[in-house]
């Protein structure tokens, strides 16, 4: 959960995912002259994240109990009625309509000006044209919308101008950036225009792509730009290619081992995450068992294992159902492989040189993602180089 607290005393917390936060940071400005608000933006993904968006929604309520309270995101619209009874919530702003001024009785601002952040995340693309069997948020989020790349370009312009020394591409579908504009870009043209066009910037993250859409131009990218984090976060699902068909993904099993495999052989050092879902419908313990594997044969250090929970109105939700308890059970035995092949590999990084990005916490991410802990006195921002002990001594995390 991500909180945006401004002088004037308005607030914003941020549920979800890296979109929403590059979201909250606009709506932030939007409101920089307001007081007494509190905007919780929230997530619909799963059962769990509206039950969050929830508890977000009670806790402001009690800390700020004179502001006004909104809502807007994904389970503003999925969730309305729900939302709108709560007696805590003062109004709902649409999600399609978050970032329009209007919506909010602010001024237009023809300049927002990004905080000082560490990290800043810049949304270039929005919504979804795919039809994933559990997925809820293109009901949420609309059709897939691309900016152009003048716009993307001014997007990181403001923040390298804020000094911000790493940029995170984020959206709801990265890799369908472009099949909207003219001539249908590829992600990679976007990528490489933005790296030709601030040299100074000294770090480009790609936030979670779908692996059959990575394009030839961003696949040599990764290969080989230093300035482009060696860090792939999939959208794989899981996997067991029955269940992959089920769910309405558009890769195999075979297309994840493959990609990867390329990617590992032109760049050793590249860092694997993934979204998995645990206990899909009809999800066989033979098929949970693939999904085990993958994760070690991928070598995935970055997991988001999600429980699967159904979404209403989504195919899914009609189909057979696992039991819950397994569906818990599965998701701790995916999170207990994620981790195990998570402390192999912080062994392996022992000793070696890594250039680490310092956060404000007395923590820092390396290129590769892996959070070390940073010397007394190092501050956020701060770009350093370390040679990590081991993990369990507290100084790589």
């Amino acid at each position: 959960m991500g909180r945006f607290r401004m002088t004037g005393g308005a607030q914003v917390i941020s549920l979800g995912c890296r979109l929403n936060i590059a979201e909250s940071e606009r709506i932030r400005a939007m409101l920089s002259g307001e007081r007494d608000v509190v905007v919780v933006n929230s997530c619909a993904v799963t059962a769990e994240a509206v039950r969050t968006t929830r508890q977000a929604i009670r806790r402001a309520r009690r800390e700020r109990p004179d502001a006004r309270l909104l809502v807007t995101g994904c389970a503003a619209d999925v969730e309305r009625d729900q939302l709108s009874a709560m007696p805590e919530v003062d109004g709902l702003v649409a999600n399609r309509s978050k970032l329009d001024p209007r919506a909010w009785n602010a001024p237009e601002r023809t300049e927002p000006v990004p905080a000082r952040r560490t990290r800043a995340f810049v949304a270039v693309q929005n919504g979804c044209d795919h039809a994933c069997t559990f997925c809820i948020i293109p009901q949420g989020r609309g059709p897939s919308r691309s900016l152009t790349v003048p716009q993307v370009l001014r997007e990181v312009e403001r923040h390298v101008e804020q000094g911000a020394p790493e940029v995170v591409l984020t959206g709801v579908d990265v890799t369908s950036w472009g099949h909207d504009l003219p001539d249908r870009p590829p992600l990679g043209r976007l990528v490489a225009a933005i790296l030709e066009a601030f040299p100074e910037l000294p770090r480009l993250r790609m936030s979670s792509l779908d692996g059959v859409e990575i394009d030839a131009e961003l696949f040599d990218l990764f290969a080989g730009e230093p300035r482009l984090m060696p860090h792939l976060h999939l959208s794989l699902q899981h996997g067991n290619d029955l269940i992959l068909k089920r769910m309405k993904r558009r890769h195999l099993r075979a297309d994840a081992l493959a990609l990867v495999g390329r990617l590992k052989r032109a760049r050793p050092e590249i860092a694997i995450g993934a979204d998995l879902i645990a206990g899909f419908p009809t999800e066989t313990q033979a098929a949970h068992e693939d999904n085990l594997s993958i994760v070690r044969e991928l070598e995935i250090v970055h997991g988001h294992v999600f429980p699967y929970s159904p979404r209403p109105g989504t195919p899914a939700a009609r189909m057979p159902q696992v039991a819950r308890e397994t569906v818990k059970q599965r998701a701790a035995q995916l999170r207990a492989q994620v981790a195990a092949v998570r402390d192999a590999w912080l062994d392996r990084l022992v000793g070696t040189e890594q250039v680490v990005l310092a956060e404000s916490d007395g923590t820092g991410h390396a290129a590769n993602f892996a959070r070390h802990a940073l010397p007394a006195g190092t501050a956020g921002g701060e770009i350093v180089t370390l040679t990590p002990r081991h993990h369990e001594k507290g100084l790589l995390l």
